[in-house]
């Protein structure tokens, strides 16, 4: 098995919000209006939004609800772009858990929950490399 993350799921009681709050944050889908799942191009990878009980069926767990031990990522270039981001989630409805602030690893971030709850971090790492291309490097 290669190392990479090729597709992540987020289960989600209702699709159309989800979709409308990824969408107000700038993502765009090809999927249409009455589609079941909906799949989001991020850079080499994919976001889907899927209904959260097809989803555990599918995976075949129990979901037992809350949070499920999982937080997304997102990471910046810079400090002011963390404030930028969280900025931008509020704006399209998330709810922020941590504002922006300087990290206890020399980093920079805050945190949101999407209308669903699931959480994301953005943060600045100044010791990763972001590519032109959105990827991420760690050091050697």
């Amino acid at each position: 098995m290669e190392q990479r993350i090729s597709l992540i799921t987020l289960g989600v009681q209702d699709l159309a919000r989800a979709r409308a709050f990824y969408e107000a944050l700038g993502w765009s889908t090809g999927a249409e209006p009455g589609d079941d799942v909906v799949f989001f191009q991020a850079g080499g990878m994919v976001l889907a939004l899927w209904s959260r009980a097809s989803l555990a069926e599918d995976t075949v767990v129990e979901d037992r609800g809350g949070w499920g031990g999982t937080t997304l990522a997102y990471n910046t270039r810079s400090p002011d772009e963390v404030d930028a981001v969280i900025e931008e989630a509020r704006g399209a409805g998330a709810t922020v858990l941590r504002e922006p602030a300087a990290t206890f690893w020399g980093g920079y971030s805050g945190v949101f929950a999407d209308p669903e709850g699931h959480p994301w971090e953005v943060a600045h790492n100044p010791r990763w490399t972001i590519h032109d291309d959105g990827s991420l490097e760690l050091p050697p």
